[in-house]
């Protein structure tokens, strides 16, 4: 091989060394640069069990499901207690397993929970926590005592003597199978109980409504009657109504037509009514007579804003003394439910006023 031969191999293997160098230089900066950020070992794409964005989306499911479980099997106070599970507006049931048992074991319960017409709650006693919990169906953690409850009454009426009897036999059944203690109690008692509950409920459930009535020469237009309502935080609901919202995002007062018409977003325009009922549902809200002072000074507000009077069901003019008297009666009712043991507008009134 000649000197001229050698030198250009010599040459040659130099300039290979020198890309390869250059080109792994460059690598390990790569890697040095983005490792934090793109780091760990990865599979081949071709292999991936599932799309990374798929996986994104299992990941955000599970995490939102932890957040659902979380929040329905969080530990109950006793006053939470108390407004889903209490003797006096519920038949309580209570069930106490020899061993650690999941809300599986009231499977017969949940595959017929909405044919006692009235609403069915049920609570566990959390082993690893100590803690009662409310039990849904998909309730999952071992209990060590079970509480179930069916409501006596609502709106509808107390509950009747077949439904409470067909709930009865079925925990009695579940306990059976399980070989658990069980405290059921009397029937006729119940019944007895939830008749004069019924009652009471009756005597206290009164809905007070306010009118504003328009002229008789003229009606009231929807989108009038909605920019009015809106600037005073009243807002359309798809029930057909106007709805102010409290601080717990509940129904203080409502505001329909009073000829039952019902107002609707895409024809707020060619709506038009003669009059409107500001209604206030006694037991659902808290501290009636008060909120009726703020319903009455808004209905004022409303009549004047849309140039119509006050008036009562006979289209009566309302004055002082008329809405004075009207106040007495709310806070009568008021008084009784606290009385009764029912405040006005707790869970527990929620439930019953239902």
């Amino acid at each position: 091989m000649s000197e001229l031969q050698i030198g250009l191999l010599t040459i040659g293997i130099v300039v290979v060394v020198g890309v390869y160098g250059y080109g792994f230089w460059q690598q390990r900066s790569y890697r040095n640069r983005y490792g934090t950020t793109f780091g760990g070992q990865r599979e081949d794409a071709l292999y991936q069990s599932a799309p990374a964005a798929e996986v994104a989306g299992v990941l955000i499911e599970e995490e939102v499901a932890v957040l659902e479980y979380n929040e329905t099997h969080r530990a109950l106070a006793d006053d939470e207690m108390y407004h889903l599970l209490d003797a006096a507006t519920d038949y309580v049931v209570e069930i106490t397993p020899g061993n650690p048992q999941s809300s599986d074991v009231l499977a017969p319960l949940w595959a017929q929970r909405f044919d006692f017409g009235k609403n069915v709650n049920a609570c566990g006693l959390n082993v690893a926590t100590g803690h009662w919990e409310r039990l849904i169906p998909e309730s999952h953690p071992a209990y060590s005592a079970f509480k179930i409850g069916l409501q006596l009454a609502d709106r509808s009426g107390a509950v009747s003597e077949v439904r409470l009897t067909e709930f009865h036999d079925i925990l009695r059944e579940v306990a059976n199978q399980i070989q658990a203690e069980i405290v059921l109690p009397s029937l006729s008692e119940t019944l007895q109980r939830a008749n004069e509950l019924d009652e009471f409920c009756a005597g206290v459930d009164q809905m007070i409504g306010l009118n504003i009535l328009a002229g008789s020469d003229r009606l009231l237009f929807g989108s009038e009657i909605a920019k009015v309502a809106e600037r005073h935080g009243l807002l359309l609901q798809a029930d057909g109504t106007f709805h102010l919202l409290g601080a717990h995002g509940r129904t203080l007062f409502t505001l329909s037509s009073m000829d039952g018409a019902l107002f609707q977003h895409h024809t707020l325009t060619q709506t038009r009514v003669q009059g409107l009922t500001l209604l206030l549902d006694v037991p659902r809200v808290e501290q009636p007579a008060q909120r009726f002072d703020e319903m009455a000074a808004l209905a004022g507000e409303l009549a004047k804003e849309l140039r119509a009077a006050l008036v009562d069901d006979h289209r009566v003019a309302l004055g002082e003394v008329a809405i004075a008297h009207i106040r007495e009666q709310v806070a009568v009712l008021e008084q009784r439910m606290l009385e009764g043991k029912i405040v006005p507008g707790s869970a527990q009134a929620l439930r019953l006023f239902a």
